[in-house]
């Protein structure tokens, strides 16, 4: 495999002789390329590389940037550079020899025989080998107790997240947006949250610890914050908040909340009362919610823009249409149920879909629906800021054309000759905290959750997340 070491490199002219002499002579033939990226140093550690690279055998690239790209923008560059040169694998390496290159070849390793696509090198996984290495004691305290919350938060089982030595295998890399993240010293954070996302293999091995009078640019307190921040972004993301794109249809297949406290428990419980009936279940998705409703001893039609793998075995019938065309024939007529469950807000004219889903209801027939609140807390608070934006999910939907509060959601029931029958206000899903496993974080959701439902009793139009109608015509 074709091997190359990124050294970034700041105002390391002291010490980027040492630290490229140090790679080991045995692993020196296994390298394709070494990059030396200068970061606009103001000392001479561009011409002690050059100068080095006249009198060494190692395959030496020394570069200087222009202008500071910083600790992020210069990895950037770094992989950048490696995926062009088609490499399979990049090691980061630091110019101010903080981070041992002597074990650079157990970095790589697990690499070259596939077993993992990411290789963080950790001075935690010794107990006690940071401290006896020379690590501040304030260092080592904020590393531990920042590692602890990152795991806390993504699910992952890390000794240390603050390693800068590394190694990426540059498939890998192509597979995350790292030109999207920080180019501050985050980025470290950033591209590990990144891997995970992408579900790569993330590998730890034993490095050693070395502090020397090496100056350290990083604002701790600054750095921590920044961290947290990372994670909780991303923390969010997991939970579907942040980072939509208003591109294109959306095709994606809807999670099944089963929380009795979600849209979908309180709509199982409407049906749950309901004698063996004919469903219409409009923008059904993968058919989960639909298979449920099926099991209750209901026959279910499906219809959607997209015919999900495995929705044959959930549901009767599936129609595959655009909604906002209107339910086709194939759909039939007569249900005795017809469910909208947070569909009308995907669609051009939800008075036109709704005006067809009473035209297709048989004598006695109900429709049950859920919308989200526009009026709730969070989107008012983006739109008073000047932060509208789209979401993967909630009120801010990407996949949203419409948006509704409760009294204009109730003029176009009125306007489609229905009446309500019951109406339900839920909370936001803040259950869905739990997902990580983490017990204190599942008791604060739990909390937080209990507290959100006393909100939405009390103020329904500002704390409810979804508004729930069981409907008749009139």
């Amino acid at each position: 495999m074709r091997i190359g070491v990124l050294v970034v490199a700041y105002n390391a002219a002291t010490t980027l002789r040492q630290t490229l002499d140090r790679i080991p002579s045995g692993f020196r033939d296994q390298l394709d390329h070494v990059l030396v990226c200068d970061d606009a140093s103001v000392d001479e550690t561009y011409e002690i590389g050059l100068e080095y690279k006249s009198g060494s055998t190692l395959p030496l690239t020394v570069i200087k940037h222009v202008e500071n790209l910083r600790y992020g923008g210069n990895q950037k560059f770094g992989y950048r550079w490696a995926i062009e040169e088609g490499l399979d694998i990049v090691v980061l390496l630091h110019g101010d020899g903080q981070y041992a290159p002597e074990v650079m070849e157990q970095i790589v390793t697990p690499l070259v025989t596939g077993e993992a696509d990411v290789v963080m090198g950790s001075r935690m996984m010794k107990r006690g080998s940071a401290l006896k290495g020379g690590m501040p004691l304030y260092k080592y305290v904020g590393n531990r107790i920042l590692t602890r919350f990152q795991n806390a938060m993504t699910g992952a089982s890390l000794t240390e997240w603050h390693s800068g030595y590394r190694a990426y295998r540059t498939d890998a890399l192509r597979d995350v947006p790292f030109a999207d993240y920080s180019n501050d010293f985050d980025f470290d954070t950033e591209i590990i949250l990144g891997m995970l996302g992408a579900r790569k293999r993330i590998i730890e091995v034993p490095i050693p610890t070395y502090y020397g009078d090496e100056i350290c640019y990083v604002n701790g307190m600054a750095y921590a914050r920044d961290v947290a921040i990372d994670v909780l972004r991303h923390r969010a993301h997991q939970m579907g908040f942040g980072g939509g794109s208003t591109g294109g249809v959306d095709t994606a297949a809807y999670e099944v909340k089963h929380s009795p406290h979600s849209s979908h428990g309180q709509l199982l419980t409407w049906l749950t009362g309901v004698p063996s009936a004919s469903v219409l279940d409009v923008g059904c998705s993968d058919g989960h919610f639909a298979g449920l409703v099926r099991a209750m001893g209901h026959r279910v039609v499906g219809v959607d823009l997209v015919k999900h793998e495995g929705i044959g075995q959930r549901i009767d019938e599936f129609v595959e249409a655009d909604l906002n065309r209107g339910l086709p024939p194939e759909a039939g007529t007569g249900y005795d149920v017809i469910v909208a469950g947070d569909v009308l807000e995907h669609v051009i004219d939800p008075d036109s879909l709704m005006a067809d889903m009473v035209s297709r209801l048989g004598d006695g027939g109900e429709i049950l629906v859920s919308v989200p609140n526009f009026g709730h807390w969070y989107p008012r608070l983006r739109t008073a800021s000047g932060n509208f934006d789209y979401d993967q999910r909630g009120p801010l939907d990407r996949g949203h054309v419409r948006f509704f509060t409760r009294r204009s959601f109730e003029r176009l029931i009125s306007g489609a000759g229905l009446r309500i029958v019951e109406r339900r206000t839920v909370g936001s899903p803040l259950d869905v905290l739990e997902r990580g496993g983490n017990p204190v974080v599942g008791r604060v959701a739990r909390f937080a959750s209990a507290v959100d439902r006393a909100a939405v009793r009390v103020w329904p139009t500002l704390f409810g997340y979804q508004f729930l109608y069981k409907l008749e015509r009139v």
